[in-house]
């Protein structure tokens, strides 16, 4: 898996002034740091008016640098930063109030800040003062952050906003999501008062390979333009990013329009619509080709309905991020994408075959020996999900695939469950995100789910598979309340096909428990005894069906009477 990596160039001039007020750095920690914290990159530049303003750059850039690094990994990047240089703002004020300097704020511990934390696929920019964050697109260079500068006339200004200027510091924050070959540059106004946006990206793609031979060459061709002030550059390209998180790729996505209606030969982003594969209440997806290598895939596109619906976007987007994460055969994949969207919709592989339902249609006697090569593989697929902390939450025969080659996938993750990422709405008994014949029963109690929950819907589907029915039928989703599903009969699979072993059946009827603690501990074990059943299931398939199963037996003596008063009645 890639990580975050980066090219850093930076240099800084006294250039035409007696002393160098400005002050750089940047923090480049190895993993597991730089995977929970980023990369930390800042700049500061004193005023010209303050004898002391040199030390407090060092301290807003060096304090930013190290205290950082010293909050909870678990806070995000905008709340650390954002109180430590709090804190760092406070110091400065305190030691400006308590100097010779406390009622002339233009000599005390005064200066501009620009920072930049890389975290992960996103830029978190951080600015007050007149210090500016640029990013190179193409041949010149955008600003990314504002000026605080209060202009008294043409010629005279001066900053309404910077570091210890006051006792509480407005801060402007932006996250900028990243690809691979993004520059950033940072610099102090010695440099871009003198130099064009133009002139300076040039510079850059001049001195492409040794960032600090281009950050020294922006600053020799500010002083050649005559700059008569300190001259500080940093420069930042992206080389490699790890895969995007889930709260990131919605934050990145979630802002997009939805494109418009898709027919076959619409092109969007550098893929053709060749024809839709699937529409539902939740979402429409199209077989579709990358124009540039005729390569299919997958694209799916969220509802109308559901386009402005912050928690139905977050499941959407969270499906890609789960199909990249996961990595097995029993997965459906998606292909890395590096192109820049300007649509909402997800890229997914493309599988030929059929889904586990229309198989089902085309074996309704299915075997068992048929039936246990497609569970074990659907089972490899969900342990997949478990061992990351996550569940599928909507197994059913449709979002299961079996491929050309026979290799079952499991597919469409939009109600999947991410430990560690919160839902912006919470599901409830009456908010199933699952298919409700399939569905656990303890959803309907309004319990979260484990992975006992993507059990019980493996063994509704055996059973399925097995037998052509469901095996409480529609009850399940009726019962609310725990005395509700203890009322809950499991109807035998051996009613409905009398070839099956009797310990096949123990084994379902375990899974399938209406209590989830009384299913099978990890699913590997149902998996292991559908093949080798335990001694315990042989045992309880050798009782008599009076013992193993009394409802069932009563049924088939009621039917026997039934059957024995018709024949008395018809003689």
């Amino acid at each position: 898996m890639a990580a975050l990596t980066i090219s850093l160039g930076q240099h800084s001039d006294k250039g035409r002034k007696p002393s160098n007020q400005d002050f750089y750095g940047a923090y480049l920690p190895s993993d597991p740091q730089r995977a929970t914290k980023g990369i930390a990159i800042a700049l500061a530049d004193g005023i010209s008016s303050s004898e002391v303003s040199r030390e407090a750059s060092e301290a807003a850039v060096g304090g930013f640098l190290t205290d950082y690094y010293a909050t909870p990994a678990t806070w995000a990047v905008k709340t650390s930063a954002q109180r430590v240089l709090q804190a760092t703002n406070a110091w400065l004020y305190a030691q400006t109030r308590q100097s010779q300097y406390r009622y002339n704020l233009d000599r005390g511990y005064v200066c501009t800040l620009s920072a930049m934390v890389i975290k992960s696929t996103t830029a978190h920019l951080f600015h007050v003062g007149d210090s500016r964050i640029y990013q190179l697109a193409g041949n010149t260079l955008e600003p990314l952050t504002e000026d605080h500068r209060f202009w008294a006339s043409q010629e005279v200004s001066h900053l309404s906003r910077a570091m210890g200027a006051s006792q509480h510091l407005e801060l402007d924050y932006c996250a900028v999501s990243l690809s691979i070959g993004d520059v950033f540059v940072l610099t102090t106004d010695g440099v871009y008062e003198w130099l064009t946006g133009a002139e300076m990206a040039a510079l850059i793609h001049t001195h492409w390979g040794d960032l600090d031979a281009a950050a020294e060459a922006l600053i020799a061709a500010a002083i050649d333009r005559g700059s008569d002030d300190n001259l500080t550059v940093q420069i930042v390209r992206i080389d490699s990013l790890p895969e995007r998180h889930a709260n990131e790729l919605y934050a990145a996505l979630s802002t997009l329009p939805s494109p418009s209606e898709l027919r076959a030969g619409s092109e969007l982003d550098g893929y053709r619509i060749v024809r839709q594969l699937h529409a539902s209440s939740r979402s429409h997806v199209y077989l579709a080709e990358e124009v540039a290598s005729g390569e299919k895939v997958a694209l799916k596109t969220l509802s109308t309905e559901l386009s402005q619906d912050p928690a139905s976007i977050e499941r959407f987007v969270r499906e890609e991020w789960i199909a990249r994460r996961i990595d097995n055969q029993h997965v459906l994949k998606a292909p890395a994408q590096e192109r820049p969207r300007h649509y909402l919709y997800t890229v997914l592989a493309y599988i030929e075959g059929q889904t586990l339902t229309q198989w089902m249609r085309d074996h309704p006697n299915a075997e068992l020996a048929s039936v246990r090569p497609i569970v074990e593989q659907i089972a490899k697929g969900l342990r997949a999900f478990h061992r990351l902390e996550m569940l599928h939450q909507d197994l059913r025969p449709d979002n299961v695939m079996i491929d050309s080659h026979g290799t079952v996938k499991l597919i469409d993750f939009g109600a999947a469950k991410v430990a560690g990422i919160a839902e912006e709405v919470n599901a409830t008994s009456d908010d199933i995100l699952g298919t409700a014949q399939y569905t656990a029963p303890e959803y309907f109690l309004g319990e979260g789910g484990t992975p006992r929950s993507d059990q019980y819907s493996l063994a509704v589907i055996t059973y399925q598979m097995l037998t052509g029915t469901l095996p409480y039928g529609t009850e399940v989703a009726k019962t609310r309340t725990r005395a509700a599903q203890h009322k809950l009969a499991y109807q035998s699979a051996l009613s409905e096909n009398r070839e099956l072993p009797a310990w096949v059946d123990e084994v379902l009827k375990k899974a399938l428990h209406p209590n989830p603690h009384k299913r099978f501990p990890a699913l590997s074990e149902f998996i292991f005894e559908l093949r080798s059943p335990s001694q315990e299931m042989l045992k309880r398939a050798q009782l008599p069906l009076l013992e193993r199963d009394p409802v069932l037996f009563w049924q088939g003596v009621s039917l026997i009477l039934t059957l024995v008063v018709i024949f008395l009645l018809v003689r």
